[in-house]
């Protein structure tokens, strides 16, 4: 039977102690080796908290799957920015390029539901709404009018 332990670590920088240590002592497996393995999984995410599910089989060998971290996540890492702004709609804390919202998109683009590429943008700036952020410098709802108007479709390939 296989056995899972599931945590939020710090992108590249997990260690032995909480939440992994205490939860992969009692399982028998070589900590070191999962902490290096997590790290290495989850050096892109740098800064940022990251989902990961440790599988670990009865031999005592272990798979690790990496999830990733919320839209909002990678969007103030994007931008490096701590934190969305407390009231975003008159304090804007940043601007997204359609590059960096194409590339958020991607990285994210198992779990969005948009079945295009243009629709998973779009969601990326759904979320930009509430963190008080621009997109080309345009508030995001202007910005998701012009998607669907086709004003971008030459950035996005469409």
């Amino acid at each position: 039977m296989v056995d899972t332990v599931e945590a939020l670590v710090d992108g590249g920088k997990a260690t032995a102690g909480p939440p992994l240590g205490p939860a992969l002592g009692p399982k028998g497996v070589n900590i070191g080796q999962v902490i290096a393995k997590i790290n290495e999984k989850t050096k892109a995410f740098e800064g940022m908290k990251v989902p990961v599910k440790i599988l670990i089989n009865p031999d005592k060998t272990f798979d690790i799957k990496v999830g990733t971290p919320p839209v909002s996540a990678l969007i103030k890492g994007e931008l490096g920015i701590e934190t969305g702004s407390g009231n975003p709609k008159t304090t804007i804390v940043g601007n997204l390029t359609v590059e960096q919202a194409k590339k958020i998109a991607a990285m994210k683009q198992d779990s969005l539901l948009g079945a295009t590429e243009r629709a998973r943008v779009s969601e990326v700036a759904g979320n930009c709404v509430s963190l008080g952020v621009t997109i080309d410098g345009k508030n995001p709802k202007d910005f998701q009018k012009d998607l669907k108007a086709g004003v971008y479709d030459d950035v996005l390939g469409h």
